[in-house]
């Protein structure tokens, strides 16, 4: 159940990329995806068993809409994300349609295994306020003091613009 008031922290902190073939060239020559232990990595509330796994992938793929990840019994979705190693993470990019079920709040929590849905009624590590990104181009930047030595990353969705479902085509962390 979400806890219903917002901390602004951070709003500052995320910036919309101004020159996409510099964003692409960032985003594969930094990603995280190929140090995440996707065996490991669970998704919370997903509405098809699995499809959470689905979203990280390539940032080359990011605009691939044909695997994504829905949530379930509400709006929730929650992402425990091992690492195969301790990285440093620089940003993020959250790419939903450009409607209602685009996600428009994450929460992170850094090193903390195998969270629940209770155990994110706590205070977040950072949080940020999402804007529609269809693209994949906006990257949200967490304080990098925080998350200079992260071997797991939680990723909670609290809300989206309005539906009844959230739904997620990509994830994409950098370093």
């Amino acid at each position: 159940m979400p806890h219903g008031h917002s901390h602004n922290h951070g709003q500052d902190c995320g910036h919309e990329a101004t020159d996409i073939d510099h964003a692409l060239e960032v985003g594969i020559e930094y990603s995280l995806f190929k140090k995440i232990d996707l065996d490991n990595l669970e998704c919370l509330n997903e509405e098809s068993e699995g499809t959470g796994k689905k979203v990280f992938k390539a940032y080359e793929n990011r605009l691939d809409h044909t695997e994504y990840v829905q949530s379930d019994a509400d709006e929730e979705l929650l992402f425990n994300i091992p690492f195969t190693g301790n990285i440093k993470l620089k940003g993020i990019i959250v790419v939903g349609a450009n409607d209602n079920t685009h996600p428009n709040k994450v929460r992170l929590f850094k090193n903390r295994p195998k969270m629940t849905f209770d155990d994110v009624c706590g205070k977040a590590d950072q949080e940020f306020d999402l804007s529609r990104d269809p693209r994949g181009e906006i990257e949200y930047s967490p304080k990098v003091v925080t998350f200079s030595s992260v071997h797991h990353l939680s990723l909670h969705f609290p809300s989206n613009f309005g539906d009844d479902a959230t739904r997620i085509y990509y994830i994409g962390n950098f370093c």
